[in-house]
């Protein structure tokens, strides 16, 4: 019940941005960023075929192709079945993510948790990633966000196909873990109640942030360390706007987040650190959290990812943050 094992550092790459996230990248960009991951040493990523409508499995593929396959960690997603149909990027329904990878391939994308489609789409990733097995699977999106009240009929397909089908790839030693890979808190606590065989880790993308992160605190985090439960957190710059973004949630980001990041970051300013290191360290302070996965498009954020990771942040920092209240008083600080 735990992937940590399987981690050699605890930064890996999210690839979400590669699949055209808010822009249209250029394919060597998107290589040259991999690439760059790769020589300074990361060796877990996370993809997933709705980057893009599976650009971002196909970018990834391309690179880690020319590495040695027992050197790295690799997961990617179910959820979401990619054809060779065309339609138009526009008109899909993402629920609250509209718009996200308008800029991606064309494919038609369709939704499906079944056992059958769950098979189907981990075949095709496997083709589109250019490699013989994956390390994780994570069930994807299974959650308010995009599927609105019609969430919890999603999930009891996921239940009742991909839980299952994933569960006995486990088994069976196809794959070495499996979880959800989702942007809410609800979906992770009630997979922890389930008397069916229990997930290894989840994906918690945005909600354990310097932003956001008292839901995950009360309903999610001191239950999944106690069931050993590991959390792998994802956007942990919150979509942008703790990396010198304006995108929090997706989208623009509103005057009341974009006042408190100016407050996190001058008081940043006044220790001599960045913010990134504030954002990326404070979200494995939790003793539930395994790795973090922030997302890149350009070598340079790399390198700073990992300077950032290493950056010495003084306590006092971490003090003034919960005095000011910009922190929960009961998240667990850095030491």
């Amino acid at each position: 019940m735990s992937i940590s094992p399987l981690l050699s550092s605890p930064l890996g790459f999210g690839t979400a941005p590669l699949g055209n996230m808010f822009r249209d990248i250029p394919d060597a960009e998107a290589s040259a960023t991999v690439q760059a991951a790769w020589d300074q040493g990361i060796r877990y990523f996370d993809s997933a075929p709705f980057y893009g409508a599976g650009l971002a499995e196909i970018r990834l593929g391309e690179v880690l192709a020319d590495h040695p396959r027992e050197d790295f960690v690799l997961s990617t997603k179910v959820g979401r079945v990619i054809f060779d149909e065309i339609e138009d990027p526009h008109d899909r329904q993402l629920g609250e993510k509209g718009g996200l990878f308008q800029h991606g391939r064309p494919n038609r994308m369709v939704n499906d948790y079944t056992a059958d489609a769950t098979m189907r789409s981990i075949e095709d990733s496997l083709g589109r990633l250019k490699t013989d097995r994956l390390d994780i699977v994570w069930v994807h999106d299974i959650a308010q966000d995009f599927y609105g009240d019609e969430w919890l009929q999603q999930y009891e397909s996921a239940r009742t196909g991909a839980f299952r089908v994933l569960t006995q790839l486990r088994e069976e030693g196809v794959i070495k873990a499996w979880g959800l890979g989702v942007n809410r808190v609800e979906p992770l606590g009630i997979t922890l109640d389930l008397d069916e065989p229990q997930p290894d880790a989840f994906l918690l993308a945005g909600r354990y942030t310097l932003l956001d992160h008292e839901r995950a605190l009360q309903r999610l985090m001191p239950t999944a360390q106690k069931r050993g439960v590991d959390i792998v957190i994802g956007g942990p710059y919150s979509s942008g706007i703790l990396a010198g973004g304006s995108h929090f949630e997706y989208q623009q980001a509103p005057t009341e987040i974009v006042e408190k990041v100016r407050r996190m970051t001058t008081l940043a300013e006044q220790y001599g650190i960045s913010i990134k290191a504030a954002a990326l360290q404070f979200a494995l302070a939790h003793p539930a959290t395994a790795a973090v996965i922030p997302g890149a498009t350009r070598p340079s954020r790399i390198t700073e990812d990992i300077a950032a990771i290493s950056e010495t942040v003084p306590q006092r920092f971490w003090e003034d943050l919960r005095e000011q209240e910009l922190i929960a008083p009961n998240a667990p600080l850095p030491r």
